[in-house]
C-alpha cells in the first residue's frame, strides 16, 4: 500500500510534467523528502537543453529543457574523494545492468565486496542489483569513466553523500529520466 503523502507528492510532481513512467521496483516503507521528488523548476542561467548537470552538494540532478527550465531530481552521490567531477557524454543506456563492483572497491571494502575478489563473477540485473533498473554510463574522450547515473536499492541513500562515487536515484526516477535522454547527452557534474 503507498502511503497517502507518497501518493500525493509522486502524483503533482508528475502532473507539473509529462507523466513518469511506471515504477518497476515496489520501494516501500520509504518516504522520500518532498524536495528530493521531481519537479520542474526555473533556470537561473541559461543553459543548453537537453543536458544534464549535477550538483553533488545540493544532491540535485537537472535536466534542462527547451524553455529556461529543468526537470529536478533528487539523487544520492559519492562519498568525499569518491565523487566524479567534471564533463562526461552517455555513451551506453542499459536496462536492469549487470553488475561487477571495480577493482579500487573490492580492495575498500573487502568485507562488502568479498564474493568478488579473485574471480569474474558478474551479478546478473534485477531488483537486487546496485544499479538497479536502469543505468547510464559516462564516458569522456570515448573511454568509459566507471561512473554511472542509475538506480539503487538503497532509496534512503538518495540526498546523502554515500556512494563509491556514482550518482543514485529511486528506480522510478532513473527509469523517468533515462526514457528522456539519448546517447550522446552531456553531463556535468560541478
Amino acid at each position: 500500500m503507498i502511503p497517502r503523502r507518497h501518493f500525493l507528492a509522486t502524483g503533482l510532481a508528475a502532473a507539473a510534467t509529462t507523466t513518469l513512467a511506471a515504477p518497476a521496483i515496489a520501494q516501500t516503507a520509504f518516504q522520500l523528502a518532498p524536495e528530493l521528488m521531481p519537479q520542474l523548476v526555473s533556470l537561473k542561467k541559461p543553459y543548453a537543453a537537453g543536458q544534464i548537470f549535477i550538483i553533488p552538494q545540493s544532491h540535485f540532478l537537472y535536466l534542462t529543457m527547451e524553455d529556461g527550465t529543468a526537470m529536478r531530481y533528487g539523487v544520492g552521490v559519492g562519498k568525499a574523494g569518491l565523487s566524479f567531477q567534471g564533463t562526461a557524454t552517455i555513451s551506453v543506456k542499459k536496462e536492469w545492468p549487470t553488475w561487477r563492483p571495480t577493482d579500487e572497491m573490492i580492495e575498500r571494502d573487502p568485507g562488502a565486496y568479498g564474493k568478488f575478489k579473485d574471480n569474474d563473477y558478474v551479478q546478473p540485473g534485477g531488483p537486487g542489483n546496485p544499479l538497479g533498473a536502469r543505468a547510464l554510463y559516462l564516458f569522456q574522450n570515448g573511454r568509459d569513466t566507471y561512473y554511472r547515473i542509475h538506480g539503487t536499492t538503497a532509496p534512503n541513500s538518495i540526498g546523502q553523500s554515500v556512494s563509491n562515487g556514482c550518482i543514485r536515484m529511486l528506480n522510478e526516477h532513473v527509469m523517468d529520466l533515462y526514457q528522456r535522454v539519448p546517447v550522446g547527452t552531456v553531463v556535468t557534474v560541478f
